[in-house]
């Protein structure tokens, strides 16, 4: 019996009932501890793979609220810088990646717990560029929503054209990365059964999402999300210094 399987099963869990309940949030909360359990280059298949089912799930039931007009100058930037991202996660050394996902995600929560004045993007001038950083860290580390999210921030959308355009902009930059993965090599057949037996319980974790969606008061669950993000980040950062 694999002894990692357990644990795995526990964080894709969380990871998935993140993104079901907010939107977004599965590759922050489920990357750096399935990273430490499977390594990195295990974590980042594994973690897209239900990403982008998450997607799917969720533009069923929201596909009219997607605003495509936003979110199509994102699509094509973020393919374009997918295979940048790849190319790093081949070439540069684990610990360093480990390294750099771990400040992405620290600086991002302590971004999202402060909640800094920044300026107002009045049009979309500025997608081009968000959507290719968002593309590279998603083909390296499959962060590729906090760029996305800043942007939707930043273009100050409302709470339901937020969740449902993020997951129309997940959904085809997922199958992307996924299709980089792919040739890659990626999709090795430890990965392939992880997905496999994982699946079982992200569909329960995305029913109940679904529920708490409806029902949590997302302001303060978002705010304990993010100080334990904090956390793993830490964690994930003397796990690469000792």
């Amino acid at each position: 019996m694999d002894t990692a399987l357990i644990p795995i099963l526990i964080v894709l869990f969380l990871a998935a009932l993140t993104r079901s309940t907010f939107g977004f949030g599965d590759a922050l909360v489920g990357m750096p501890l399935l990273a430490i359990i499977a390594g990195i280059h295990i974590a980042t298949p594994v973690i897209q793979m239900f990403g982008t089912t998450i997607a799917i799930s969720i533009l069923i039931r929201q596909w009219k609220q997607v605003d495509l007009k936003s979110a199509w100058k994102l699509i094509v930037s973020s393919l374009i810088g997918i295979p940048i991202g790849l190319y790093y996660l081949r070439e540069v050394n684990e610990n360093l990646v480990k390294f750099i996902l771990a400040v992405i995600i620290i600086l991002f929560a302590l971004y999202q717990l402060t909640r800094p004045r920044m300026i107002r993007l009045k049009n979309d001038r500025f997608a081009l560029l968000f959507g290719l950083l968002g593309g590279i860290l998603g083909g390296a580390y499959n962060t590729n929503g906090p760029p996305v999210i800043f942007y939707g921030t930043l273009r100050e959308w409302d709470p339901v054209r937020f969740r449902a355009t993020l997951q129309g902009y997940f959904l085809p930059t997922g199958i992307g990365i996924l299709t980089g993965h792919l040739i890659a090599g990626f999709w090795t057949p430890t990965v392939i059964r992880y997905y496999l037996t994982g699946l079982p319980v992200v569909i329960v974790a995305i029913l109940l999402g679904s529920y708490l969606n409806k029902r949590v008061p997302k302001e303060k669950f978002v705010r304990y999300v993010y100080l334990i993000l904090i956390m793993l980040g830490v964690f994930l950062l003397v796990d690469v210094f000792r």
